[in-house]
């Protein structure tokens, strides 16, 4: 039981962590606070749906055509919404509030044409249910499948940021745009690309989530709200702190759904958030500012 609670919990860690990769990338690059960020997940799953259940695509061969919509689509939403926003925004402060009251009417958009279209109820569809054993707990197969694929594209997404011209650019791009501008960095592309690939990364959160979890269309915004906490918990735009913080908040919600009562995880999703900015207000690997 124990040994079961853990691996699930490390499951679900790694499925937050990624979806908060995506949501840091936009925030940290773009200055987009992106509050329709959840939906984007849940119209991943629900397309990787209709892929497996009206055209037998499993949801991994699903994933080459669903990232790169995803990227055009989120590429679409910055450069026909969001870029008058930066243009006019004399400052990033004035960015961000503008982004989250357009992103919020956003979100209702998305999430209207979803219940037009699925209605409120929950969905899931069957893809490698099968039990295996791992250290003598038993495991649904699509879990562990989710768990790898979320481990490679999240060590992907690291390499490219660290080890790329590109991932520079954008890292530069994160520190400080007027500088960047100096060394001959197209601040526009890179914060609309940023955009894009975090979307990119919160679809693919959002396939690998509906192998394993019912969903339905009101769910987009308890994808904001954990990818929110776990990016605020780890630290905003640290990367090993979002899968730090994504782990810890997996495990703990295993846990106390397990052991105690599945009604409580969101409480404890919570009292960790606020004990960890009690203890270390800019996140378990946030430096503190002067």
């Amino acid at each position: 039981m124990l040994s079961y609670a853990i691996f699930s919990g490390i499951t679900l860690g790694g499925m937050y962590a990624l979806v908060a990769m995506g949501l840091t990338l936009q925030y940290g690059v773009s200055r987009i606070m992106n509050l329709a960020y959840g939906e984007l997940v849940i119209v991943a799953s629900f397309i990787a749906f209709v892929f497996m259940t009206s055209f037998g695509i499993n949801p991994i061969l699903g994933l080459l055509i669903i990232i790169p919509l995803s990227f055009v689509l989120n590429w679409a939403i910055y450069r026909i919404l969001l870029t008058p926003l930066v243009a006019r925004a004399k400052n990033r402060g004035m960015l961000e509030v503008d982004s989250i009251l357009a992103t919020f009417g956003l979100l209702f958009i998305v999430q209207g044409v979803l219940l037009v279209w699925f209605g409120g109820n929950y969905y899931s569809y069957d893809f490698m249910n099968n039990a295996v054993d791992v250290f003598g707990a038993v495991i649904a197969a699509n879990r562990l499948v989710a768990l790898g694929f979320a481990v490679v594209i999240g060590l992907g997404f690291y390499l490219i940021l660290t080890r790329t011209r590109i991932g520079t650019a954008l890292r530069a791009v994160a520190v400080d745009p007027t500088s960047a501008r100096l060394v001959a960095i197209d601040v526009n592309f890179a914060s609309c690309f940023a955009f894009a690939l975090g979307g990119a990364v919160a679809a693919v959160g959002g396939v690998l989530v509906s192998m394993f979890l019912t969903f339905s269309t009101s769910m987009g915004v308890v994808f904001t709200m954990k990818a929110l906490i776990v990016v605020i918990m780890g630290g905003v735009g640290n990367l090993l702190g979002a899968l730090v913080a994504g782990l810890i908040l997996g495990v703990a919600e295993s846990l106390v759904a397990t052991y105690i009562d599945p009604g409580l995880t969101i409480a404890v999703t919570y009292v960790i958030f606020l004990l960890v900015l009690l203890v270390k207000p800019s996140g378990l690997f946030g430096r503190a500012t002067s």
